[in-house]
């Protein structure tokens, strides 16, 4: 007997303490459950409605108005330019340019007898007119056994210098022309470039390779 009260009296003390627990444990649940009862509860309407501003549901005609507004533009640089009045003469202009490169000058040339000098209007580079001219005469004094390879023309103080080149292959000199060569040649150059007043050639030497010729 003894030996079962010593195993009852422990059963009923831990049967006691448990009822306990289990009593003052229940209000702490339900506070618990009151203190966490909000966390369920569901937004307040502010919530909602600082929500619903934050992200605005899209309004059609508020899209189409950015849509139009956010429209690129075409540039007016990406369309072909139409050429403008201004540039229409500029090229119309162009060959009356072209034409102005050029300058009038009267050469003089030797007659079939060689004995006078005839007048022909002609137009000559600009930049150049005095080395064309004496080209020019030159052109028409070349035969089969005299040729000249070259000339060289220098102004200065009103003196002109014309300097020639024979050519290698030419059978004759300058000093083996007849007094009909030479009147056709010298006096045809000395007379063009005296007689054009534009260029203020009051007097012409004749050269050879810097050897002053001898008429």
């Amino acid at each position: 007997m003894r030996t079962e009260k010593k195993y009852i009296s422990p059963l009923i003390v831990a049967a006691i303490v448990f009822g306990i627990s289990s009593c003052s444990s229940t209000p702490v649940t339900q506070e618990q459950s009151t203190n966490t009862a909000p966390a369920n509860t569901p937004e307040s309407p502010n919530s909602t409605a600082n929500n619903s501003v934050v992200s605005p549901a899209p309004n059609p005609e508020t899209s189409e108005t950015e849509k139009s507004e956010t429209k690129p533009v075409a540039s007016p640089s990406s369309s072909p330019k139409q050429p403008s009045a201004s540039t229409s003469k500029k090229i119309a202009a162009a060959p009356s340019d072209t034409l102005k490169r050029t300058i009038n000058a009267t050469l003089y040339t030797s007659d079939a007898q060689c004995q006078s000098l005839v007048a022909q209007k002609v137009e000559l580079p600009a930049n150049t007119p005095i080395e064309s001219a004496v080209g020019k005469i030159i052109e028409k004094q070349d035969s089969g056994d005299f040729n000249l390879s070259g000339y060289r023309v220098n102004v200065k103080n009103g003196v002109a210098t014309v300097d020639f080149r024979l050519s290698p292959n030419s059978q004759r000199q300058l000093s083996s022309l007849s007094s009909c060569e030479q009147f056709a040649l010298f006096n045809s150059v000395r007379t063009t470039l005296t007689k054009n007043p534009q260029w203020k050639v009051k007097n012409v030497r004749f050269t050879e390779k810097g050897q002053e010729i001898v008429l």
